[in-house]
Order: C-alpha cells, then sequence, then structure tokens
C-alpha cells in the first residue's frame, strides 16, 4: 500500500502578518547613516573652522564675496531663522529634545516605509544636519550660523550654517517625495475543515407487508384449517 503524505500544518494569518514586517535592509540604514555623517562632519569641521580658526566669533565680519556670499558670526539660540529664541536655559533642553524627537520620527519612518534612493538621501540630510545643530547647542549653548548671502542693494539680516541647508533640503525632499508604504501581506483564507459525518445506527430492516398478518393466521389455524 502507498503510504499517505502527512499533510504540512498551516501558519496562522497572525504568524504570516508578523512574518510580512520585515526590517528594511541593511543597505537602506547604510545610505541613510553614509549621508548623515557626511553632512554631520561637513557642518562640525566648517563650524570648527571659523570659530577655532578664523575667530569670526571675535571678529564677527570677514567678506569673501560681497555681497553674494560673506561671513556673519551669529549666536542662533532658538530654531531656524531665529524662531523661538529664548536665553533660558531649559529652552536650550527643548529644542534638543525636538531634534532628537524628530531624528527618531524619521528612522521610525523610513524602517516602516519603502524608502527610494531619494528618500534615503533626504532622510540622511535631515538627521545629519538636526544632530549637527544638537552639538553646538550641547558645546556652546547655542547654533553657530555663519554664512549670509545677500543681494546689491539688500542685505540679508539673517545668517545659516550647513547643517541648516541639509535640514530644508532634506524636509522639502520628504515633503514633495515621501517614501512609498510598503504593501500589506496578503492574507489567504483557510478553506474550513469539513466536519466529520456522525455515526448514524443502521435502520432496522422493515417487515413486508402481510408477514404480520401471515404469522397472526397461523397461530389461530389448526392443521385442519379450522381457526380457533
Amino acid at each position: 500500500m502507498a503510504e499517505t503524505a502527512t499533510p504540512k500544518p498551516r501558519k496562522s494569518p497572525a504568524a504570516r502578518k508578523r512574518r510580512s514586517k520585515k526590517p528594511p535592509p541593511p543597505r537602506v540604514w547604510r545610505n541613510v547613516s553614509l549621508v548623515a555623517g557626511l553632512v554631520f562632519l561637513l557642518d562640525q569641521a566648517l563650524k570648527y573652522l571659523v570659530v577655532h580658526v578664523l575667530r569670526l566669533d571675535q571678529l564677527r565680519e570677514i567678506d569673501v564675496i560681497d555681497p553674494w556670499l560673506n561671513l556673519r558670526m551669529a549666536w542662533n539660540q532658538g530654531m531656524n531663522f531665529g524662531l523661538f529664541a529664548s536665553d533660558v536655559e531649559v529652552m536650550r533642553w527643548v529644542l534638543i529634545g525636538i531634534a532628537l524627537a524628530v531624528c527618531l520620527w524619521v528612522g521610525i519612518w523610513i524602517g516602516r516605509a519603502k524608502p527610494s534612493r531619494f528618500a534615503q538621501v533626504s532622510a540622511g540630510l535631515l538627521i545629519g544636519g538636526a544632530l549637527g545643530n544638537v552639538v553646538d547647542r550641547l558645546t556652546y549653548g547655542a547654533v553657530a550660523d555663519f554664512l549670509n548671502m545677500s543681494l546689491p542693494g539688500w542685505r540679508n539680516p539673517y545668517s545659516f550654517n550647513v547643517a541648516d541647508i541639509a535640514i530644508f533640503l532634506g524636509a522639502m525632499g520628504l515633503v514633495l517625495l515621501p517614501p512609498e508604504k510598503k504593501p500589506a501581506a496578503k492574507r489567504r483564507k483557510t478553506p474550513a475543515r469539513p466536519r466529520p459525518a456522525k455515526s448514524r445506527a443502521p435502520d432496522t430492516p422493515s417487515e413486508p407487508e402481510g408477514q404480520g398478518e401471515l404469522a397472526l393466521d397461523d397461530k389461530t389455524r389448526d392443521e385442519a384449517g379450522n381457526t380457533r
């Protein structure tokens, strides 16, 4: 006799759902980390050059290509363009917490989505720029802004840095071309198992019609055929 193959156990829908939520491949995190690391190093290197080598914090102004590009030192205690600026010490830690929360949120978003190469670069720009400004707040108590771009006849009152540029470009990139959502795993409907048929008692054969009467007649008649 041929052996019957034992059916393989079916995986429950919950197990398939857990399996479908795969983390993004390592190359995604590698690309995001590479861009973020390059932005962070470039930002911190330029700030060190400007503050500690050129002594811009003491000179205050250095003309490079006037008025198109100049170095104008400004310590920003708020966000971009001086928003939420305050001398209160608590505000510095609040802004640090906001920057770290944004970095964490972007990382979770990238992890749960299907990011394109453009979205990976944008996320790296935003994370690297935000971490660069966090280090400034921890080191100097404020963000070191030193780049100033103006036009002939118009003087720009604001200064910025490489981290600000990276944050702006990264945020705009994620808004214009956000990561695609991962396709939801299709659940297969498990066929309903057939219920075993209930065993039924065998039906007692019915006696043919007239058999009972025949038996009764046999008992009430004698050998001569007369009824008793």
